[in-house]
Protein backbone atom coordinates (compact mmCIF):
# COMPACT_ATOMS: atom_id res chain seq x y z
CA UNK A 1 0.00 0.00 0.00
CA UNK A 2 1.11 3.31 -0.97
CA UNK A 3 2.49 5.55 1.97
CA UNK A 4 -0.16 9.31 2.04
CA UNK A 5 -0.77 11.85 4.25
CA UNK A 6 -4.21 12.46 2.61
CA UNK A 7 -6.39 13.36 5.75
CA UNK A 8 -10.02 12.43 6.36
CA UNK A 9 -11.98 15.67 7.12
CA UNK A 10 -15.58 15.30 5.70
CA UNK A 11 -18.03 12.62 7.73
CA UNK A 12 -21.06 11.73 5.83
CA UNK A 13 -24.27 10.44 7.57
CA UNK A 14 -27.37 8.92 5.70
CA UNK A 15 -30.11 9.15 8.15
CA UNK A 16 -32.98 9.02 5.66
CA UNK A 17 -34.67 5.70 6.25
CA UNK A 18 -37.88 5.41 7.58
CA UNK A 19 -37.12 3.19 10.72
CA UNK A 20 -40.06 0.82 9.29
CA UNK A 21 -38.85 -1.74 11.20
CA UNK A 22 -39.68 0.19 14.47
CA UNK A 23 -43.27 1.23 14.18
CA UNK A 24 -45.05 2.67 15.08
CA UNK A 25 -42.11 4.26 17.21
CA UNK A 26 -40.13 5.85 14.18
CA UNK A 27 -44.18 7.56 12.79
CA UNK A 28 -42.94 10.84 14.72
CA UNK A 29 -39.57 10.27 15.83
CA UNK A 30 -36.51 9.07 13.81
CA UNK A 31 -35.09 5.90 14.50
CA UNK A 32 -31.59 8.02 14.47
CA UNK A 33 -33.43 9.67 17.44
CA UNK A 34 -34.40 6.79 18.93
CA UNK A 35 -32.10 6.44 23.26
CA UNK A 36 -29.65 4.15 23.69
CA UNK A 37 -30.91 4.69 27.45
CA UNK A 38 -31.07 8.96 27.75
CA UNK A 39 -28.04 9.15 24.56
CA UNK A 40 -29.30 8.56 20.79
CA UNK A 41 -27.99 6.90 18.16
CA UNK A 42 -26.82 9.55 16.36
CA UNK A 43 -24.83 11.42 19.42
CA UNK A 44 -23.31 8.47 19.75
CA UNK A 45 -22.02 8.86 15.92
CA UNK A 46 -21.72 12.58 16.09
CA UNK A 47 -19.32 12.28 19.08
CA UNK A 48 -17.32 9.32 17.26
CA UNK A 49 -16.78 11.60 14.56
CA UNK A 50 -15.80 14.86 16.99
CA UNK A 51 -13.17 12.52 18.43
CA UNK A 52 -11.50 11.11 14.57
CA UNK A 53 -10.88 14.41 14.43
CA UNK A 54 -13.73 15.54 11.33
CA UNK A 55 -14.12 18.59 10.47
CA UNK A 56 -17.21 18.78 8.64
CA UNK A 57 -20.23 16.60 8.93
CA UNK A 58 -22.77 15.99 6.42
CA UNK A 59 -26.17 14.53 7.30
CA UNK A 60 -28.14 13.29 4.50
CA UNK A 61 -31.90 13.27 5.80
CA UNK A 62 -35.23 12.89 4.68
CA UNK A 63 -38.02 15.76 4.13
CA UNK A 64 -40.15 13.92 6.67
CA UNK A 65 -36.93 14.19 9.24
CA UNK A 66 -37.08 17.29 10.43
CA UNK A 67 -36.05 16.40 13.95
CA UNK A 68 -32.70 15.10 13.44
CA UNK A 69 -31.81 18.95 12.17
CA UNK A 70 -33.09 20.68 15.09
CA UNK A 71 -31.54 18.05 17.48
CA UNK A 72 -28.05 18.60 16.24
CA UNK A 73 -28.25 22.27 16.18
CA UNK A 74 -28.00 24.25 19.85
CA UNK A 75 -31.27 25.31 21.29
CA UNK A 76 -30.71 28.58 23.48
CA UNK A 77 -34.43 28.84 24.49
CA UNK A 78 -34.37 25.40 26.04
CA UNK A 79 -30.62 25.62 27.43
CA UNK A 80 -31.81 29.27 28.86
CA UNK A 81 -35.15 27.69 30.52
CA UNK A 82 -33.26 24.95 31.85
CA UNK A 83 -30.72 27.47 33.78
CA UNK A 84 -33.91 29.43 34.78
CA UNK A 85 -34.66 26.56 36.82
CA UNK A 86 -31.16 25.36 38.32
CA UNK A 87 -30.51 22.94 35.61
CA UNK A 88 -27.22 23.64 34.67
CA UNK A 89 -25.86 20.44 34.99
CA UNK A 90 -28.94 19.28 31.90
CA UNK A 91 -28.18 22.65 30.12
CA UNK A 92 -24.66 22.09 29.92
CA UNK A 93 -24.81 18.51 28.73
CA UNK A 94 -27.27 19.69 25.79
CA UNK A 95 -25.35 22.80 24.88
CA UNK A 96 -21.80 20.31 24.54
CA UNK A 97 -24.12 17.49 22.42
CA UNK A 98 -25.35 20.02 19.73
CA UNK A 99 -23.28 21.41 16.97
CA UNK A 100 -21.16 23.79 17.78
CA UNK A 101 -21.18 26.48 14.61
CA UNK A 102 -17.93 28.26 15.59
CA UNK A 103 -15.72 24.91 15.75
CA UNK A 104 -17.63 22.59 13.11
CA UNK A 105 -19.43 22.39 9.75
CA UNK A 106 -22.70 20.79 9.04
CA UNK A 107 -24.44 20.26 6.54
CA UNK A 108 -28.07 19.09 5.66
CA UNK A 109 -28.82 17.38 2.08
CA UNK A 110 -32.28 15.88 1.22
CA UNK A 111 -32.99 12.39 0.33
CA UNK A 112 -36.58 12.23 -1.16
CA UNK A 113 -36.44 9.11 -2.28
CA UNK A 114 -34.83 5.58 -1.24
CA UNK A 115 -32.10 4.63 -3.76
CA UNK A 116 -29.96 3.56 -1.44
CA UNK A 117 -26.69 3.92 0.69
CA UNK A 118 -24.94 4.60 -3.08
CA UNK A 119 -27.19 7.28 -3.87
CA UNK A 120 -26.97 8.98 -0.42
CA UNK A 121 -23.31 9.06 -0.01
CA UNK A 122 -22.85 11.25 -3.57
CA UNK A 123 -26.18 13.70 -2.29
CA UNK A 124 -23.35 14.80 -0.28
CA UNK A 125 -20.52 15.21 -3.20
CA UNK A 126 -21.22 18.67 -3.77
CA UNK A 127 -20.14 19.63 0.22
CA UNK A 128 -17.46 16.69 0.92
CA UNK A 129 -14.03 18.83 1.46
CA UNK A 130 -11.18 17.46 -0.85
CA UNK A 131 -10.14 14.45 0.33
CA UNK A 132 -11.01 11.13 1.34
CA UNK A 133 -14.34 10.72 3.42
CA UNK A 134 -16.17 8.65 6.15
CA UNK A 135 -19.06 7.39 5.98
CA UNK A 136 -21.02 6.56 9.57
CA UNK A 137 -23.82 4.56 10.13
CA UNK A 138 -25.79 5.64 13.10
CA UNK A 139 -28.19 2.50 13.07
CA UNK A 140 -24.62 0.22 13.56
CA UNK A 141 -23.60 1.44 16.92
CA UNK A 142 -20.00 0.62 18.04
CA UNK A 143 -18.80 0.88 21.35
CA UNK A 144 -15.00 0.90 22.62
CA UNK A 145 -11.89 3.07 23.06
CA UNK A 146 -10.76 4.67 20.71
CA UNK A 147 -13.74 4.48 18.17
CA UNK A 148 -13.74 2.60 15.18
CA UNK A 149 -13.62 5.60 13.22
CA UNK A 150 -10.55 6.73 15.33
CA UNK A 151 -9.12 3.50 14.63
CA UNK A 152 -9.84 3.27 11.02
CA UNK A 153 -8.79 7.05 10.18
CA UNK A 154 -5.12 6.71 12.27
CA UNK A 155 -4.46 3.51 9.92
CA UNK A 156 -5.63 5.02 6.68
CA UNK A 157 -3.84 8.51 7.32
CA UNK A 158 -0.47 6.23 7.83
CA UNK A 159 -1.18 3.24 4.90
CA UNK A 160 -3.94 5.56 2.45
CA UNK A 161 -5.16 2.05 1.22
CA UNK A 162 -7.85 4.21 -1.00
CA UNK A 163 -11.04 2.49 0.25
CA UNK A 164 -10.97 1.36 3.70
CA UNK A 165 -14.39 -1.15 5.21
CA UNK A 166 -14.69 -1.44 9.07
CA UNK A 167 -14.92 -5.41 8.94
CA UNK A 168 -15.98 -8.10 11.54
CA UNK A 169 -16.14 -12.21 11.29
CA UNK A 170 -19.65 -13.22 11.58
CA UNK A 171 -21.10 -16.80 11.15
CA UNK A 172 -21.65 -18.22 7.38
CA UNK A 173 -24.93 -18.33 7.88
CA UNK A 174 -25.37 -14.71 8.57
CA UNK A 175 -23.51 -13.52 5.61
CA UNK A 176 -26.56 -12.99 3.54
CA UNK A 177 -27.45 -10.30 5.55
CA UNK A 178 -23.98 -8.01 5.08
CA UNK A 179 -21.75 -7.23 2.19
CA UNK A 180 -18.44 -9.39 2.44
CA UNK A 181 -15.19 -8.72 1.52
CA UNK A 182 -12.88 -10.69 -1.30
CA UNK A 183 -9.60 -11.23 0.81
CA UNK A 184 -6.14 -11.34 -0.61
CA UNK A 185 -3.49 -12.85 1.47
CA UNK A 186 -3.00 -12.84 5.22
CA UNK A 187 -4.11 -9.51 7.61
CA UNK A 188 -1.50 -7.48 8.57
CA UNK A 189 -2.48 -6.41 12.03
CA UNK A 190 -5.89 -4.88 11.55
CA UNK A 191 -5.67 -4.84 7.85
CA UNK A 192 -6.87 -6.91 5.21
CA UNK A 193 -6.16 -6.43 2.09
CA UNK A 194 -9.20 -7.09 -0.76
CA UNK A 195 -10.07 -6.93 -4.55
CA UNK A 196 -13.45 -6.51 -3.92
CA UNK A 197 -17.12 -7.00 -2.13
CA UNK A 198 -19.82 -8.77 -2.39
CA UNK A 199 -23.64 -7.59 -1.86
CA UNK A 200 -25.23 -9.93 0.47
CA UNK A 201 -23.85 -13.25 -1.33
CA UNK A 202 -25.94 -17.09 -0.62
CA UNK A 203 -24.52 -18.93 2.50
CA UNK A 204 -22.20 -21.07 0.12
CA UNK A 205 -20.79 -18.77 -2.14
CA UNK A 206 -19.78 -16.03 0.26
CA UNK A 207 -16.18 -15.00 -0.24
CA UNK A 208 -15.46 -15.29 3.16
CA UNK A 209 -16.80 -14.63 6.81
CA UNK A 210 -15.67 -10.50 6.88
CA UNK A 211 -18.95 -8.85 6.90
CA UNK A 212 -18.62 -5.21 6.14
CA UNK A 213 -20.28 -3.10 8.72
CA UNK A 214 -21.09 1.01 9.14
CA UNK A 215 -18.38 2.49 9.08
CA UNK A 216 -16.17 3.58 5.57
CA UNK A 217 -13.12 5.52 4.91
CA UNK A 218 -13.62 6.33 1.09
CA UNK A 219 -10.89 7.62 -1.31
CA UNK A 220 -12.87 10.68 -2.89
CA UNK A 221 -13.28 8.66 -6.28
CA UNK A 222 -16.11 7.21 -4.79
CA UNK A 223 -18.05 9.89 -5.93
CA UNK A 224 -17.42 9.79 -9.51
CA UNK A 225 -17.72 5.99 -9.52
CA UNK A 226 -21.08 6.41 -7.68
CA UNK A 227 -22.10 9.09 -10.42
CA UNK A 228 -24.34 7.31 -13.35
CA UNK A 229 -23.77 3.24 -11.26
CA UNK A 230 -26.65 1.44 -12.40
CA UNK A 231 -28.67 0.43 -9.77
CA UNK A 232 -27.83 -3.23 -8.45
CA UNK A 233 -29.45 -5.47 -5.63
CA UNK A 234 -33.28 -4.52 -4.75
CA UNK A 235 -33.08 -1.80 -7.47
CA UNK A 236 -30.94 0.81 -5.40
CA UNK A 237 -27.29 2.09 -5.88
CA UNK A 238 -24.87 0.45 -4.08
CA UNK A 239 -22.47 1.64 -1.93
CA UNK A 240 -20.76 -1.47 -2.12
CA UNK A 241 -20.39 -2.17 -5.98
CA UNK A 242 -18.86 1.58 -6.21
CA UNK A 243 -16.39 0.26 -3.73
CA UNK A 244 -16.12 -2.85 -5.48
CA UNK A 245 -15.32 -0.94 -8.88
CA UNK A 246 -12.41 1.57 -7.52
CA UNK A 247 -10.98 -1.24 -5.76
CA UNK A 248 -8.96 -2.03 -8.76
CA UNK A 249 -7.72 1.76 -9.10
CA UNK A 250 -7.42 2.56 -5.80
CA UNK A 251 -7.09 -0.18 -3.78
CA UNK A 252 -9.19 -2.12 -0.50
CA UNK A 253 -8.75 -3.37 2.28
CA UNK A 254 -10.70 -4.16 5.22
CA UNK A 255 -10.27 -2.88 9.02
CA UNK A 256 -11.16 -5.20 12.18
CA UNK A 257 -11.70 -2.81 14.49
CA UNK A 258 -11.47 -3.21 18.14
CA UNK A 259 -15.06 -2.23 19.42
CA UNK A 260 -17.88 -4.15 19.93
CA UNK A 261 -20.89 -3.48 17.47
CA UNK A 262 -24.33 -3.40 17.87
CA UNK A 263 -27.04 -3.74 14.92
CA UNK A 264 -29.26 -0.85 16.34
CA UNK A 265 -31.55 -1.46 13.06
CA UNK A 266 -33.35 -4.52 14.78
CA UNK A 267 -35.16 -4.42 17.79
CA UNK A 268 -32.66 -7.32 19.34
CA UNK A 269 -29.49 -5.66 18.29
CA UNK A 270 -31.12 -2.12 20.04
CA UNK A 271 -31.71 -4.27 23.01
CA UNK A 272 -27.86 -5.92 23.24
CA UNK A 273 -26.85 -2.61 23.03
CA UNK A 274 -28.74 -1.00 25.51
CA UNK A 275 -27.71 -3.48 28.13
CA UNK A 276 -24.45 -2.98 27.15
CA UNK A 277 -24.41 0.60 27.64
CA UNK A 278 -26.38 0.24 30.65
CA UNK A 279 -23.44 -1.84 31.95
CA UNK A 280 -20.79 0.54 31.31
CA UNK A 281 -22.84 2.96 33.70
CA UNK A 282 -22.15 2.60 37.52
CA UNK A 283 -25.74 3.72 38.40
CA UNK A 284 -27.28 1.27 36.53
CA UNK A 285 -25.48 -2.09 37.99
CA UNK A 286 -28.19 -2.70 40.72
CA UNK A 287 -30.92 -2.59 38.29
CA UNK A 288 -28.94 -5.02 35.92
CA UNK A 289 -28.44 -7.33 39.26
CA UNK A 290 -31.76 -7.26 39.81
CA UNK A 291 -32.25 -8.96 36.44
CA UNK A 292 -29.85 -11.62 36.52
CA UNK A 293 -31.50 -13.99 35.23
CA UNK A 294 -32.95 -11.83 33.17
CA UNK A 295 -37.20 -12.79 33.37
CA UNK A 296 -38.91 -14.28 30.57
CA UNK A 297 -42.45 -14.41 30.34
CA UNK A 298 -44.39 -17.50 29.26
CA UNK A 299 -45.90 -17.51 25.21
Amino acid sequence: MKSSKSKVRTAIFPVAGLGTRFLPATKATPKELLPVLDKPLLQFAIDEARAAGIERMIFVSHPSKSAIERYVHQDHDLCATLRERGKHQIADTLHKAAINPDEEQVFFVMQPEPLGLGHAVLCAAEHALPGPVAVILPDDLIIGEPGCLSEMIAAYETSAPGHMVATMEVKRDEVSAYGVLVPEGEADGQMLRASGMVEKPEAEKAPSLQAVVGRYVLDESIFADLDGLPAGLGGEIQLTDAIALGAGKVGLCGFRFSGDRFDCGSKAGMLRATLAYAGTQKEFHPVLQEMQPLPIAAE
